[in-house]
């Protein structure tokens, strides 16, 4: 796939990059690895004077940053904004947290191991290559450079190809917030060159954002050079409506995890389940506030819905629509790519489903909504965990024995109580299953590219 970026409005080329030469390549792997000497020996209050002017920049830079992001992959501009200001927040609560969650743990007794002191200590890697999408193209980045950088690390960053003017921007931000050259740069290479940078000596782990299909090719490579790897791979996340739900903000809630990002996100609703009891009237109120939905030109304010990223991306999603419609399913709300220039596709409520119909069991990556209509919990359990998929999920309901039972029964990495699944610093983030392992976010994030180091004294 070409360097380029293709504004997904149009279809236009706007521009091309020549990728890194080999030479390029090693002189930034060799350029992290200093910089992470240098990085390593600096006080985290440091580290927290340049993540805090890494964040004033993010936050004085918010609006070109944003139209960027939106010419580059289509995300309406209020919500390009919206990621550029998360990742300045991120940024500041490593800068707070980052030492706290890296302090000695101490053994309370030590001698119950014979010693007189005994702790854990937390150490950075070392170098860490970041292979990171396209559909939040800083936030991604972000969510691990944060606390890895906070935690002595260094970051290499891969990017998706049709985003590289994200991965420029980001190839310079953190020097520019005051981090020693060297501590982050993006590798402008092609997916075929991920596994020689992965068995590079001084790369010490990877972390992968992305398809299953990449997760699979990446967790490969590590695991044959015995290095660490974090995978946030895709998902099929269930949106379970029951009957003490309140359907008003239940449906409305559920637009919005549906097509937030164009529908391009691997933590959005994509299966509704409804309890027949109020099966009909979700559904008609869901019905209504999709179809009421406005396509459009993403730099247009009053546009709910963008184009999708990549003509690969749509023609793929319009695939499994077809499919379903072939096999018998139901269109309720969109069904099918408007006659305009452009990537887009209309947002779509789908209704009859069988086992048959690929999109029962594959991820849509877009603005389209499956409805099972379920008779009883167990039931609703049974379609929720039925795909190979465990990212997160969201249940609608004001029983709190339902509500416990629900918790303890999903698959997933993740269960949001009358919400949608949202990332948050303060929370740990992550999946099961097909969907990854591994977590990023909170203490568990900065922690998984750390080596835990216990420390006995006699």
């Amino acid at each position: 796939m070409a360097i380029a970026t293709i504004n997904p409005t149009t279809g236009e080329t706007v521009a091309s990059f020549k990728p890194h030469d080999a030479a390029e390549v090693e002189r930034r792997i060799g350029e992290a690895q200093a910089a992470h000497l240098v990085l390593k020996a600096t006080t985290y209050a440091q580290r927290a004077e340049w993540a805090l002017s890494t964040a004033a920049l993010l936050e004085a830079e918010v609006e070109p940053t944003a139209h960027m992001l939106t010419l580059e992959m289509g995300k309406p501009l209020a919500q390009a904004r919206a990621e550029v200001l998360k990742c300045a927040t991120n940024l500041r609560f490593y800068a707070e947290h980052a030492e706290r969650f890296l302090a000695d743990e101490v053994l309370d007794d030590p001698t119950s191991v014979a010693a007189s002191h005994a702790y854990a200590h937390y150490e950075p890697l070392g170098v860490v290559l970041a292979v990171m999408p396209w559909n939040y193209p800083l936030w991604q980045v972000i969510r691990f450079a944060a606390p890895a950088l906070m935690a002595g690390n260094t970051g290499l960053l891969k990017h998706a190809s049709n985003v590289p003017r994200a991965a420029l921007y980001l190839d310079t931000l953190f020097e520019r917030g005051g981090f020693p050259a060297g501590s982050f740069s993006t590798l402008l290479i092609d997916a075929h060159e991920v596994a020689a940078v992965i068995e590079d000596p001084r790369v010490k782990a990877v972390t992968l954002t992305g398809s299953e299909p990449a997760g699979r090719s990446v967790a490969s490579a590590a695991g044959g050079h015995i290095k660490k790897a974090v995978l946030e791979l895709g998902g099929s996340d269930p949106f379970i409506v029951m009957p003490s739900a309140d359907l008003d903000a239940a449906s409305t809630v559920a637009v919005k995890a549906r097509v937030g990002n164009n529908g391009q996100s691997c933590i959005a609703a994509k299966r509704f389940i409804v309890h027949a009891d109020v099966y009909d009237a979700f559904v008609g109120l869901f019905t209504t506030k999709m179809r009421a939905l406005v396509v459009g030109d993403p730099l247009d304010p009053a546009t709910d819905v963008g184009p999708l990223a990549t003509k690969a991306g749509r023609d793929d999603l319009a695939e499994l629509v077809d499919d379903a419609v072939a096999r018998g399913a139901t269109v309720l709300a969109g069904g099918s790519a408007p006659d305009r220039a452009g990537w887009f596709y209309t947002p779509t409520l789908i209704a009859d489903l069988t086992d048959d119909m690929r999109l029962v069991m594959e991820e849509a990556f877009g603005p389209v909504a499956t409805l099972y209509k379920v008779a009883n919990r167990e039931e609703a359990l049974r379609v929720a965990n039925q795909t190979t998929f465990g990212l997160s999920s969201a249940v609608w309901t004001a029983d709190a024995e339902e509500e416990a039972w629900f918790i303890g029964m999903i698959d997933a990495g993740a269960v949001f109580v009358n919400g949608m699944t949202v990332s948050y610093p303060e929370l740990p983030f992550g999946g099961i299953k097909d969907s990854g392992y591994g977590r990023e976010l909170a203490a568990a994030g900065i922690r998984e590219f750390c080596n835990l180091k216990t420390v006995w004294k006699g």
